[in-house]
């Protein structure tokens, strides 16, 4: 288990939230509610997409992508300055030892379940996407 491995299993614990409450707000909509619940809903989702953004952001500068790569998928102009919102925690990432590791990709099974309860045709057919990061001999290194 890498810090890598487990920040893209965060990642695809994330997507999987957002996804969730994408589908609740969608039935939410026709339910008498207030204005500030409405409100508040959306705003959760724009916080679980940033932090979809920020896990992998995280993923790829834990798996050796160049900061100025980062900076221009995110369209901002300084790669110093996103290193520097990301410093601290690639070091936490990148010092975590290896029993926490392990600890924090327990239960990526029910990823790998909930994908296959979810997926759609258009969606790739991989019947153990999350599985697959944890066996590299059946699936190549994410993003390589």
């Amino acid at each position: 288990m890498t810090p890598e491995i487990l920040a893209r299993i965060a990642t695809a614990r994330a997507a999987r939230d957002l996804s969730d409450l994408a589908r609740q707000t969608v039935a939410a909509i026709a339910q008498p509610s207030s204005p500030a619940e409405r409100i508040e809903q959306a705003r959760l989702l724009r916080k679980l997409a940033g932090d979809v953004v920020d896990l992998v952001v995280l993923a790829e500068a834990l798996s050796g992508t160049s900061w100025e790569e980062i900076a221009n998928a995110l369209r901002r102009l300084d790669p110093d300055t996103v290193e520097g919102e990301f410093a601290q925690d690639v070091a936490d990432w990148s010092s975590m030892p290896e029993a926490a590791l392990a600890r924090g990709a327990e239960g990526f099974e029910a990823l790998d379940a909930w994908y296959a309860r979810h997926r759609e045709d258009p969606d790739p057919e991989l019947p153990t996407p999350v599985a697959d990061l944890l066996n590299p001999r059946r699936s190549p290194r994410p993003g390589r």
